[in-house]
């Protein structure tokens, strides 16, 4: 099976680019923070340096690697979905569940090997860049030399090789599971982080203004809301689904399509709520916490900039990994999809109408996953501004909220209709009995 995956690869290397490219960007984000440790473990470096380099490591190493999970899990659930009928082919001609998975685990180690090996260059120049921005801030002694050991190198490989094998093993067997042991599996999950999620939001106002820890209950609170609104997203989606008063023939096979495709979408709406939540409830939580040390006349201490710069640099990565899974999941599931455009074409509908009705099926995601998320930021955001500024909610008005659904719309509705437009280029013909595009 080993031969025959990678032969898959060599014949079909376009399939795994998505893969690739996600395990390229975890791989180095990974090895770029995590080369923190091999610089604070240097001889001669200060305490207060050694200090902020682990802990900048430890927190957005921790965040990039549930990142790197996510996104490589993102991609292989959607590149299994595709390949139903290939799979479904190696079983009739004798292959085993377990010769299968393995198949599939050994394409996605052996691509996501490659995808870490050449991003240890990037990670090195990464790595040097962060140390330069940590002193010129002033947290970091310029004394200290940047360092790239093993360290960063075997943390990088090893998790996204682990990340890449976990999350084909999971897509494989999610798609040969039974579908009622896997709902009912995702409903228990999607109820405990809700419950966890509104324990810890709540818990803020047990702490008082001034302690240090108060930011990361309601942060940790929206996260856990925002994964179980994502985690129920496909049986929230149909509930919206039926109340839309959308009218004409776009809005109408739209809400069908979605309806129908509740199931598959699961990957987007989890993007596009984490996205909103963390970036919504981190800004705007960071924003009240500056006002009031501003109001207050302090100065920064070295762990308030340290908590500034990873609260900055844990959305920065939150917003290109989602980015990259929402086009990664948009593209292919829009790819997926060219028979279905064609059979409509040659039912009579325009490439305009069906365009109008991607674009509908598109804006109506956008929408929900920035309802839920924002309720799940909201969550954390209110308890965090009553304690720390005495106020219902924070006075930076809403620009940051625009940002953030900005980003999310132009991610989701650009790749989406620049998909489909490329898709519909093809002969209806030709798209309708399933030709590749």
């Amino acid at each position: 099976m080993f031969m025959l995956a990678m032969r898959s690869i060599r014949q079909r290397p376009g399939r795994f680019l998505a893969t690739l490219l996600a395990a390229f960007l975890g791989a180095g984000i990974i090895m770029t923070f995590n080369s923190l440790y091999d610089t604070a473990s240097r001889p001669g470096v200060d305490a207060v340096s050694s200090q902020t380099l682990t802990t900048s490591a430890s927190v957005v190493g921790g965040y990039g690697t549930l990142l790197v999970f996510f996104a490589v899990a993102s991609t292989m659930t959607v590149n299994v979905r595709q390949r139903a009928g290939e799979l479904e082919l190696l079983r009739s001609s004798g292959a085993t569940p377990g010769q299968i998975g393995r198949m599939v685990v050994g394409e996605a180690v052996a691509v996501a090997l490659l995808g870490a090996v050449a991003a240890i260059g990037p990670a090195v120049l990464g790595g040097r860049a962060l140390l330069d921005a940590f002193q010129d801030s002033g947290q970091v002694a310029e004394s200290v030399q940047p360092s790239f050991g093993p360290v960063a190198l075997l943390s990088g490989v090893d998790i996204t090789l682990v990340a890449a094998a976990g999350a084909a093993f999971l897509a494989v067997r999610r798609a040969t599971r039974g579908v009622r042991r896997r709902g009912r599996a995702r409903t228990v999950l999607a109820y405990g982080a809700l419950g966890l999620g509104a324990l810890s939001a709540t818990s803020t106002f047990a702490f008082s203004a001034t302690d240090e820890a108060l930011m990361a209950t309601p942060a940790y609170g929206a996260i856990l809301l925002s994964v179980g609104f994502a985690l129920l997203a496909p049986r929230l989606l149909t509930g919206v689904l039926d109340r839309l008063p959308l009218t004409g023939a776009s809005g109408w096979l739209a809400v069908r399509n979605l309806r129908r495709r509740a199931d598959h979408l699961s990957g987007i709406l989890m993007s596009l709520i984490l996205f909103t939540a963390v970036s919504v409830a981190t800004l705007y939580m960071q924003g009240v916490e500056s006002d009031a040390m501003a109001a207050s006349g302090a100065v920064k201490s070295v762990d308030a900039k340290n908590l500034e710069t990873l609260n900055l640099t844990v959305v920065g990565i939150i917003v290109v990994f989602v980015c990259v899974m929402l086009v990664n999941s948009l593209y292919a599931a829009t790819t997926y999809r060219v028979r279905e455009f064609g059979q409509q074409r040659l039912a009579g509908a325009t490439p305009g109408q069906v365009l109008g009705t991607v674009g509908t099926e598109a804006l109506i995601l956008t929408a929900f996953g920035l309802f839920f998320g924002t309720v799940a930021a909201v969550a954390g955001i209110v308890p965090f501004t009553v304690v720390r500024a005495d106020s219902l909610l924070p006075h930076q008005g809403p620009g940051i909220w625009l940002a953030v659904a900005a980003v999310a719309a132009t991610a989701t509705l650009g790749t989406t209709l620049a998909t489909a437009h490329r898709v519909l280029r093809a002969p209806a013909v030709a798209a309708a009995v399933g030709s590749a595009v």
